[in-house]
C-alpha cells in the first residue's frame, strides 16, 4: 500500500516542477477570459471612440461614393483615391485593433505570466497520434469542456432571450421611426446587447479561470517518489555526498600527512593525540599547528615523525590543549605561548646538539626532555575516556 501511494500524482507541483512547464510553455491558459478580455476592450473603445469612429466612417463613405465621371475613367486618380480611402480607414478602425490587441498580450498576466518558449513550437508527432487523439476524445478533460460549452451555450442563448424579450418594442419600433432617428435607437440597442453579452462572458470568465488554474496544477502534481528525487536532483545524492566528502577528508589529510616531515617537533599525550608544530622565526609571530590527529591519525603522525627524524615530546596536558583550541593551519593560542616556548628551547637544544655531536665529549649526554610543562587549567580538557 506504502508502494501505491508513493506512485499516485497526490503532491502539490514544486517550485522546479512549475517552472520546468513554463520552460516548455506549458502554462494555464482561458479561452473564455480572453474572449471576454477582447469583447470588453472592444466595447470600451466603442464607448470612448464610438462617435469619432462612426463619424469617420461615414465621411469616408460619403467620400467614397462620391467622385466625378473623369475620375471613374482614369486609374491613376481611382488609385491614388483608394490608397488615401485605405489610410484614412486604418486610422478610424486603428485605435480599436490596438487595444484589442493589447487585451490579446495582457490575457496571460492575468493567468500567471507571459511567457515564450521555444520548445512549444518544437515538432511532436504524439499530437497527431490518432490513437491519442481518440484517447483524448473520450478524457475526462474532454467531458468537462463538453459540459463546459452547453452551459456556455445555456448562458448565451439565455443572455440573448432576455435581450429580445426587454427590447422588442424598440425593435418594433424601429419599423416606424426615420432614418436617422432608427440608426440612433439602433446603435443604441446593439450596444446594450453588447453590454450585456459582455456580462454573460464575464460570469463565464469568473468561472472557467479558477477552473483552468485547478485543472493545470493537477495535471502537474507529482508522486512522492518524483518529489523525493527531485530532491536528491537538486541537493544531490547523499551517498555521492558522503563519497565527495570522504574524499575530500583523505585528500585533507595527505596533505596534511605531507607537512609532518617539514615540523619541527611533535608533542603527543602519548597515545591519544599527536600534534605537529612548526616556527619560523622570520615568517611567523608563533609556532603554526601543521598537522594533528587522533588515535590512529596521531600514530600515522608520530610515525612518520619517526621516520623522518623530527623530534617527538610526550606532554600529554599540552597535546591536548593544542589539539582542542587550534586547528591546522593556525597559530597556537596565546596563553600557550610560555608552554610552546620551553618545547621549542628544547628543540633548539637538540638541533644545536646534532650540529655538534661530532665535536662533542662521547660522555655529554644529549639535552633532556622538559617534563613538567605548565598548561592553563581552563585550556586542558581532560585526558579522554
Amino acid at each position: 500500500m506504502a508502494e501505491e501511494s508513493d506512485l499516485e500524482k497526490t503532491e502539490p507541483a514544486s517550485p522546479r516542477r512549475l517552472e520546468q512547464a513554463r520552460e516548455e510553455g506549458n502554462v494555464p491558459h482561458s479561452r473564455e477570459l480572453m474572449a471576454f478580455m477582447v469583447m470588453a476592450a472592444g466595447a470600451g473603445t466603442f464607448w470612448v471612440l464610438g462617435g469619432w469612429i462612426a463619424q469617420g466612417i461615414a465621411d469616408l463613405l460619403r467620400h467614397g461614393l462620391s467622385f466625378n465621371r473623369a475620375a471613374a475613367f482614369d486609374t491613376a486618380i481611382m488609385r491614388g483615391s483608394t490608397l488615401s480611402l485605405t489610410v484614412d480607414a486604418f486610422m478610424y478602425v486603428g485605435p480599436l485593433f490596438l487595444v484589442i490587441i493589447a487585451a490579446i498580450i495582457a490575457t496571460p498576466f492575468v493567468m500567471g505570466g507571459w511567457v515564450f518558449s521555444p520548445k512549444a513550437f518544437k515538432l511532436d508527432f504524439t499530437r497527431i497520434d490518432p490513437i491519442k487523439g481518440l484517447g483524448r476524445m473520450f478524457s475526462w478533460q474532454s467531458i468537462a469542456e463538453l459540459i463546459k460549452a452547453i452551459l456556455k451555450a445555456i448562458l448565451i442563448g439565455g443572455v440573448l432571450y432576455w435581450i429580445v424579450r426587454h427590447e422588442q418594442d424598440r425593435l418594433f419600433a424601429l419599423l416606424a421611426q426615420p432614418i436617422e432617428t432608427g440608426l440612433a435607437s439602433f446603435s443604441q440597442v446593439i450596444f446594450f446587447s453588447f453590454v450585456a453579452l459582455i456580462g454573460g462572458l464575464a460570469i463565464i470568465a469568473a468561472i472557467d479561470v479558477p477552473f483552468q488554474l485547478w485543472q493545470y496544477h493537477d495535471r502537474l502534481k507529482m508522486t512522492r517518489e518524483e518529489l523525493r528525487k527531485e530532491a536528491r536532483e537538486s541537493e544531490g545524492d547523499p551517498q555521492l555526498k558522503a563519497r565527495i566528502r570522504s574524499q575530500q577528508r583523505e585528500m585533507a589529510r595527505s596533505r596534511m600527512m605531507s607537512e609532518v616531515p617539514k615540523a619541527d617537533v611533535v608533542v603527543t599525550n602519548p597515545t591519544h593525540f599527536s600534534v605537529a608544530l612548526k616556527y619560523d622565526g622570520k615568517a611567523m609571530q608563533a609556532p603554526v599547528v601543521v598537522a594533528k590527529g587522533m588515535n590512529l591519525i596521531a600514530q600515522r603522525i608520530r610515525d612518520l615523525a619517526g621516520e623522518n627524524h623530527v623530534p617527538i615530546l610526550e606532554a600529554p596536558p599540552l597535546a591536548r590543549a593544542l589539539h582542542r583550541h587550534a586547528d591546522i593551519g593556525d597559530q597556537i593560542p596565546a596563553a600557550l605561548y610560555a608552554a610552546v616556548a620551553e618545547v621549542m628551547a628544547w628543540v633548539y637544544q637538540l638541533n644545536t646538539f646534532a650540529e655538534q655531536a661530532g665535536t662533542l665529549s662521547p660522555s655529554i649526554a644529549p639535552p633532556t626532555a622538559p617534563t613538567q610543562i605548565a598548561v592553563p587549567a581552563e585550556l586542558d580538557p581532560g585526558v579522554p575516556e
